[in-house]
C-alpha cells in the first residue's frame, strides 16, 4: 500500500479527496452537535411559567419551571393558600440496545455514516481522477521514450486544460529539437563532403606543383583556400541561425534602399523602385549585417548562374517590403524551387567549378525567416529567375 501511494499520483489524489470528505463530515457533525448543545443550554437557562390547576381546572397556584443540568426539570410553585412547594422531574433515560434508531446516535453509528459517505465519494471520484492521471502517465511515457533517444515520439493532446497545454508544449519542443538535430546532422554530413573536395584539390596541387610552381597552380590553390574559408564561414553562420536563442546582433531600423544600392554598386547590378512605392515603406526592423548578407548572396547567385543583366527591384505591398533580384539565367524548374533553399543542394548539372558551396540560398531563407519574412523563387518574364524576399515593415 505504501509503495502504491508513493508511485502513483492518481492514488494520492484519490485518497486526498476521500480523506477531505471524511474530515468535512466529522467537522460538520461536531459543529451541528455543538450548536444543538449550546441551544439546549440557552433554553434551559430561561425559566418558564407554570400554573397549578385543581380538579375543576381552577388555578390554585403558579410558579416557574427551570431545567437543571444533569437533574432534569425543577418546578418552584406558590399555592394560593401560601404554601411553597418544589417539584423535580428526573431526566429521561436513553434507551439501550441495538434496535430502532438508537445505534445511529452512538459513535458506532456515526462511524458507519462516515464510512458510507467515504465509499460513495470514493466510487464517484475514482473514474475522474484516473482519467486525469492516465493522461499524465501517457505524457510521462512519452517523455521517457524521448529521453531515451526516440526523438519522433509525440503525446496525444486531449482536452483544453493544463495537461493538454503541457502536452502541446512538449510536442512543439520535441519537434523543434528533432528538426534541429536533423539539421545539424545533415549540415555535418554535407560539410564533411564539401570540405573534402577543396582539400583534395589543394593536396593534388601541392604534389604537382614541383619546385617552381606556376602562376596557374598558385591561383588554383588560392581559389580553393578561399572556397574553404567561405564554406567554414557559411557553416558557422548557418549553425547560429539554426539556434534561435543565439544573439545575431542589434535590431534596428534598416533602409533597404541604401543597403541594396551599396550591394548593387559592388557587382554592377541595376537598382529600380516599383511604381507608387514610398521610401518610408522600405524601412524594416532587423540586423543590418544579416540583411546585407541575404541581398549579397542573391546577387552572387545571380552572377554565378545567371547570364546577362542582373537587376534589383524594391517594392512595398501592404505591410511588407519586397526585394526582387532578377537574372537572365536558365531559371529554376518549378518542382525544384523549394529544394534550392535546402543546405548544400545544387541544381542538376551545376559544377563545383562555378563556385559556391550550396549554402547561399539556405542562408537567405534562414535570415529571412529569422526576420519574420519569407523568400521564394519565380520565373522572370522574358526568361531567367526572380528571387523575392518579403519582409514585414
Amino acid at each position: 500500500m505504501l509503495n502504491l501511494y508513493r508511485r502513483h499520483l492518481y492514488f494520492r489524489i484519490w485518497l486526498a479527496i476521500v480523506g477531505g470528505v471524511v474530515i468535512l463530515t466529522l467537522t460538520a457533525n461536531w459543529i451541528v452537535r455543538e450548536a444543538a448543545q449550546n441551544e439546549r443550554e440557552r433554553l434551559s437557562a430561561v425559566p418558564r411559567d407554570v400554573v397549578v390547576l385543581n380538579d375543576n381546572d381552577v388555578p390554585i397556584g403558579s410558579g416557574k419551571a427551570l431545567r437543571v443540568p444533569g437533574q432534569g426539570l425543577e418546578f418552584d410553585v406558590n399555592l394560593s393558600d401560601g404554601r411553597a412547594i418544589t417539584l423535580r422531574v428526573a431526566p429521561r433515560e436513553r434507551p439501550s440496545g441495538t434496535g430502532g434508531i438508537a445505534p445511529w446516535r452512538t459513535p458506532f453509528g456515526l462511524g458507519w455514516m462516515i464510512a458510507l459517505v467515504g465509499i460513495a465519494v470514493g466510487l464517484g471520484v475514482y473514474p475522474v481522477v484516473r482519467k486525469l492521471t492516465k493522461r499524465l502517465e501517457a505524457l510521462q511515457r512519452g517523455v521517457q521514450k524521448w529521453g531515451e533517444g526516440d526523438l519522433s515520439v509525440r503525446v496525444a493532446e486531449e482536452g483544453q486544460d493544463e495537461v493538454a497545454d503541457l502536452s502541446n508544449r512538449f510536442n512543439s519542443a520535441a519537434a523543434r529539437i528533432e528538426e534541429l538535430v536533423r539539421s545539424h546532422k545533415s549540415l555535418l554530413a554535407n560539410a564533411s563532403h564539401e570540405l573534402r573536395s577543396p582539400l583534395t584539390r589543394i593536396r593534388m596541387g601541392l604534389e604537382l606543383m614541383g619546385e617552381r610552381p606556376s602562376q596557374n597552380a598558385r591561383d588554383e590553390i588560392a581559389r580553393n583556400i578561399n572556397e574553404l574559408d567561405q564554406l567554414i564561414d557559411e557553416i558557422l553562420l548557418a549553425s547560429r541561425l539554426d539556434a534561435k536563442e543565439a544573439d545575431m546582433g542589434m535590431v534596428e531600423a534598416v533602409d533597404l534602399t541604401g543597403l541594396a544600392a551599396e550591394e548593387c554598386a559592388r557587382v554592377g547590378a541595376e537598382l529600380a523602385l516599383a511604381s507608387a512605392t514610398q521610401s518610408d515603406a522600405l524601412t524594416v526592423h532587423g540586423v543590418p549585417r544579416l540583411l546585407r548578407r541575404a541581398i549579397r548572396n542573391l546577387l552572387e547567385n545571380a552572377r554565378r548562374y545567371g547570364a546577362g543583366e542582373i537587376s534589383v527591384e524594391l517594392a512595398s505591398t501592404g505591410r511588407r517590403a519586397e526585394i526582387r533580384v532578377n537574372d537572365r539565367g536558365p531559371g529554376v524548374p518549378a518542382e525544384l524551387r523549394e529544394r534550392i533553399f535546402e543546405p548544400f543542394y545544387r541544381l542538376p548539372g551545376a559544377s563545383e567549378r562555378n563556385g559556391g558551396v550550396g549554402l547561399g540560398l539556405a542562408l537567405v531563407k534562414s535570415i529571412t525567416e529569422r526576420h519574420g519574412g519569407s523568400v521564394r523563387c519565380e520565373d522572370r518574364p522574358g526568361g531567367g529567375a526572380s528571387f523575392v524576399i518579403a519582409l514585414p515593415n
